[in-house]
């Protein structure tokens, strides 16, 4: 009897388990498969948000018995250089404090209509305005052809600019009622708080560093179900991503090439062996089928190098690899994800793009998962490639199990920290609406499913958690990050749903 799919598995395949195993076993030429022994771990390498910088304002001269001068309070040369050294002095105390790289270019200023026209201009990615006075048409000018623009306007932080009072009926209403601006919103728009302008720049540092990222597909790419089938594709239309194929039978040839390696083989034990000796790590399976996942470890660490990327995603991985490396995958997807690589099971890109930008947000590791039936205001959520360090820096205690629907191979079950907030992300398969709550972790049961496993507390209704269920996996990452998860996926064209205002 065929089983019925009940969980994360079944639907991903288009072949039999007979298929599977005869491909895996099929005969590969071992002819131009290169191998390091024991390389260097993933180096994992965010590109800095480049942004510019731009003060706008106009001197004014007093007119008598008429109007000369608009709100603000920049009227001299004096006043201007005190609020360039204020803006450099904000930019670098953010820069400093963001937990993201970010370039920030010299200020520039645009005091005539002539110098909007080319002080937009450079090789940056997001333009910052500052408009204290002056024109809109010179705003117009600077956010035309921009790709990103934020705009920051001062109300108690320093000399209040003109704008706090017209940036919404002069810039982005063009004085009407209808939106003027195509790509600019009222959530591009910062008053006063630094803070909000480090979550923006934060989010768009994300978007930058997910859009075109390549991910290699060990056995293609695919997607959960029947609402899955197109998710590849609109991840290549959504976030620009590049899926590179390594078939089963590469990797077969590469696996065999790895245990031909004596210095390779030497390192993974003794690589296993001290990992089995740290602290909070307790074997529950065979010792072999770790010392196997740490060469797994290593061929995946040289297939990311050959194609020039840090991410890799593993399909048909409940059977098809097993045979092949002689243990799971889980294991091997842990270890990568702690050592700073985007390693997932499944290669289900309706959710793995939501990894990829929740991780580029936090800096940290994050858990691909299995979500249950909610009730009573709290949700199981599980899997076998829980990484052991959530937080970025230290080692979650963990034992070393089999992998459950197997009973094969070595998984981790990470006993993740009790009260720990977290930010869950449901994506739907279509890629056009993604819901997400703020949770808490509230125990690490030990049921008989998936090895990782979390109960996570909501605050909203339980029927509005049921209701707003979309696709299939979750994502879910140490810390608070809805207010960049809502900025960012605006710029992607994708809804945010929070249900923590629900």
């Amino acid at each position: 009897m065929k089983r019925a799919c009940a969980s994360c598995h079944g639907c991903m395949s288009g072949m039999t388990r007979r298929n599977l195993l005869a491909s895996a076993a099929a005969p590969a030429a071992l002819k131009g498969v290169t191998l390091v022994a024991d390389p260097a771990p993933v180096s994992r390498e965010r590109k800095a948000l480049v942004v510019q910088p731009v003060l706008i304002y106009q001197i004014y001269k007093r007119r008598e018995q008429t109007s000369w001068r608009p709100w603000g309070g920049l009227f001299t040369e004096t006043e201007v250089n005190e609020e360039k050294q204020r803006i450099g002095r904000e930019l670098s105390a953010m820069a400093k404090t963001a937990g993201f790289p970010v370039e920030i270019l010299p200020l520039k200023t645009v005091t005539s209509l002539a110098e909007a026209k080319t002080q937009g201009q450079g090789q940056h990615d997001v333009l910052l305005m500052y408009p204290a006075t002056g024109s809109s048409q010179w705003l117009d000018t600077l956010a035309a052809g921009q790709n990103w623009t934020v705009v920051f306007v001062r109300h108690r932080s320093g000399p209040v600019y003109e704008y706090y009072e017209i940036i919404s009926p002069r810039f982005l209403r063009k004085t009407v009622d209808e939106w003027g601006e195509a790509k600019i919103s009222t959530a591009d728009v910062v008053v006063d708080s630094m803070d909000e302008v480090a979550v923006r720049m934060r989010a768009l540092s994300a978007v930058k560093n997910t859009m075109g990222r390549k991910v290699v597909c060990i056995g293609g790419a695919a997607g959960w179900g029947r609402g899955g089938r197109q998710a590849p594709e609109r991840a290549k239309e959504i976030w620009k991503l590049e899926l590179p194929e390594v078939t089963y039978p590469d990797l077969k040839a590469k696996l065999i090439k790895a245990k031909s390696e004596a210095a390779l083989n030497r390192a993974a034990k003794l690589q296993a062996a001290d990992y089995l000796k740290q602290k909070d790590v307790k074997l529950e399976t065979t010792r072999e089928a770790v010392e196997n996942a740490f060469v797994l470890r290593d061929v995946f660490r040289n297939i990311m190098a050959e194609h020039g990327t840090d991410s890799i995603t593993v399909n048909h991985c409940m059977g098809a690899i097993m045979p092949i490396s002689e243990t799971t995958a889980c294991m091997t997807l842990s270890l990568l994800n702690d050592e700073g690589a985007l390693a997932f099971c499944e290669s289900d890109f309706a959710v793995i793009p939501s990894g990829i930008l929740l991780n580029a947000i936090s800096g940290i590791p994050v858990f691909l998962n299995d979500p249950t039936y909610p009730h009573d205001q709290i949700i199981t959520l599980a899997h076998c490639t829980a990484p052991r360090k959530m937080d970025g820096k230290h080692m979650e205690p963990v034992r070393i199990l089999t992998h459950f629907e197997s009973d094969y191979g070595a998984a981790p079950k990470v006993a993740m920290k009790i009260g720990q907030k977290l930010t869950n992300i449901i994506p739907d398969f279509n890629g056009k609406r993604w819901v997400g709550f703020t949770g808490a972790l509230e125990g690490n049961p030990f049921l008989p499913i998936c090895r990782s496993q979390i109960d996570v507390a909501y605050k909203c209704a339980t029927e509005k958690m049921a209701e707003e269920m979309r696709g299939f996996h979750w994502m879910t990452g140490y810390g608070e990050w809805s207010r960049e998860l809502a900025y960012a996926l605006r710029k992607a064209g994708i809804e945010w749903v929070n249900l923590d205002k629900s």
